[in-house]
């Protein structure tokens, strides 16, 4: 059974709450993705924040993306998975929250990411397909 930490990169780059959303974006271009975990000073997740809510909550609205805090970025609650959760309930957790992209937790550690790509390698060609589908339509 393939499980999440099959899926996941491990150890990935995160962005602190007290970093700015420049920084966030700085960070997502040296590392080549589009998305990083946010995590508090206690190192616990707070969420995630995508190229995309850079564009949107700063860039569009004329914000100062040096002067925007990384942590305001950040959604009302991290959706994530645990590290021993089967590859099935990670497609359910990415379909039921329409995420592309889930923080993997050991307890209350990050250990890793899990992109849609990672789990569409993984699982069978019709379970890949309904996710694609799922995320593609509009929220």
């Amino acid at each position: 059974m393939t499980i999440a930490r099959d899926l996941m990169t491990p150890r990935p780059q995160v962005v602190k709450t007290d970093q700015t959303a420049a920084d966030a974006a700085r960070l997502m271009a040296e590392q080549s993705v589009g998305a990083l975990p946010i995590c508090g000073k206690d190192d616990k997740i707070k969420g995630v924040v995508t190229d995309r809510d850079i564009v949107i909550k700063v860039i569009a609205k004329g914000r100062d993306a040096g002067g925007f805090p990384a942590g305001d970025l950040n959604q009302d609650e991290a959706v994530t998975v645990g590290a021993d959760d089967p590859a099935d309930e990670v497609l359910a957790t990415m379909t039921r929250h329409q995420v592309r992209r889930l923080p993997v937790i050991d307890g209350d550690r990050l250990v890793g990411m899990i992109a849609l790509a990672d789990v569409v390698r993984a699982l069978p060609d019709r379970t890949a397909g309904d996710l694609a589908e799922v995320l593609s339509s509009d929220f």
